[in-house]
């Protein structure tokens, strides 16, 4: 099985191979620098661009080590290099054979917080702080860690999202008088993971979510950039607490992978820290732990 797998990923790496060398830049809509291309038709980046996947995941597919494309992979290839029905029909094929006898793709990573996790961002009060997921999906939080994102906690749990809140809360632009940064950085983030794992179901929803409701989001993501200009610094203008400056981090979750913890500080005894400390006062409070029963009757009165 292992000796068929290596022809069926070599054979899907040779079609796209040949038939990148044999597509002119012209045909493809692109138009050609000045100079003489070293290059007989596209170069890969070329055609990872035009059919939407990061470089490195195309090179893997051209030398056989990946052999999992989804058929909106296969399909965007096709289109990419001017696939006729019959090619089309043939690229499906390769891919699906190479795909027989891959081994079977990692699970998705998983979204449940440790309990260890929920008493960290409990003991991190009043600093906001939060645990996302790859596609950025809110999996956990402190008080101040979801009031600063000004009216998504009135979202349902399920549907908080930092991309989404960015591009469709109406509280967003408000929020962020540097938006159009904000935004950019969160593009270029989606975008270099969907490059890696263009076949995840979480993300590819998603972006086909904001694509379909979100201009602005459809821009920024044809311009397929993946280094954002994250700042130490965010600035927001809060309309609970006023305006506050507060300096974030974000890093990986040892242990969970595809999960990483946010979280905002600020000076002590500066007018950020007693905005911040004001924040955790008033926001939403946690409810009472699981397995910890409310006295059902009304308090005595003397």
């Amino acid at each position: 099985m292992a000796a068929e797998h290596h022809i069926s990923g070599d054979e899907l790496a040779r079609f796209l191979r040949a038939r990148r060398t044999q597509t002119s830049p012209q045909s493809a809509g692109l138009t050609p620098g000045p100079g003489t291309r070293r290059t007989p038709g596209l170069r890969r980046e070329e055609l990872a661009t035009l059919a939407g996947v990061s470089i490195d995941y195309y090179t893997r597919l051209e030398r056989g080590k990946e052999t999992r494309p989804s058929p909106g992979v296969v399909d965007a290839l096709a289109r990419a290099l001017n696939l006729d029905d019959d090619e089309h029909h043939h690229l499906r094929e390769l891919a699906a054979r190479a795909a027989r006898y891959a081994p079977e793709p990692p699970p998705p990573p998983s979204r449940t917080v440790r309990p260890h996790l929920k008493l960290l961002l409990e003991t991190m009060r009043p600093n906001p702080a939060y645990i996302v997921s790859r596609s950025m999906d809110l999996l956990a939080w402190n008080p101040a860690g979801l009031a600063l994102y000004a009216g998504l906690g009135d979202w349902p749990a399920k549907h908080r999202n930092l991309a989404r809140y960015l591009f469709l809360h109406p509280t967003a632009h408000e929020l962020f008088p540097d938006w159009d940064t904000q935004v950019r950085t969160c593009v270029a983030r989606l975008r270099a993971e969907a490059g890696t794992n263009p076949d995840a179901p979480d993300l590819t929803s998603l972006v086909g979510e904001l694509l379909l409701k979100s201009p602005d989001f459809a821009r920024l993501w044809e311009r397929y950039e993946v280094i954002g200009r994250k700042k130490i610094q965010k600035t927001f203008h809060h309309p609970q607490v006023g305006v506050l400056t507060l300096s974030g981090q974000s890093m990986n979750l040892e242990g969970t992978p595809g999960q990483r913890l946010g979280a905002y500080t600020a000076e002590p005894d500066s007018a950020d820290y007693d905005a911040m400390l004001l924040l955790d006062m008033t926001a939403p409070q946690p409810t009472r732990s699981p397995g910890v029963k409310a006295d059902p009757s009304p308090p005595v009165q003397p």
